[in-house]
């Protein structure tokens, strides 16, 4: 099992950039991949990058929220964090993020396939 715990959100300003960080507790961490979703007030919440436990990377570039190169993910594995780098912050991009574990290395962007879950941290980015 795996405990989650996100840190770093706040409040920045529009082109800003942020890194919020995913502390896991547990034992074999580098067994179990690790997502970053987020979910905007009266939106679903939504895919933004995975990464397994090698280093494998899985990030979303399919609309113009998620152009290539504005978010980045990574870990460490020693210390049990995994990383979500954000740059060029827009106000969309405000929401709560957090970050989800599945065991296995398979990356996958369906919230459904996660089975543990921080509690979130706010990121709001004003204009």
């Amino acid at each position: 099992q795996v405990q989650l715990v996100e840190s770093g959100g706040e409040l920045v300003q529009a082109g800003g950039s942020l890194r919020l960080s995913c502390a896991a507790s547990g034992r074999a961490f580098s067994t179990y991949a690790v997502g970053w979703f987020r979910q905007a007030p009266g939106k679903e919440r939504e895919f933004v990058a995975a990464i397994s436990g090698g280093g494998l990377t899985y990030v979303r570039t399919d609309s113009a929220d998620f152009v290539q190169g504005r978010f980045t993910i990574s870990r460490d594995n020693a210390r049990k964090n995994v990383y979500l780098e954000m740059n060029s912050l827009r106000p969309e991009d405000t929401a709560v993020y957090y970050c989800a574990a599945r065991y296995g290395s398979d990356l996958s962007g369906e919230k459904n396939e996660y089975d543990y879950w921080g509690q979130g941290t706010q990121v709001t980015v004003s204009s």
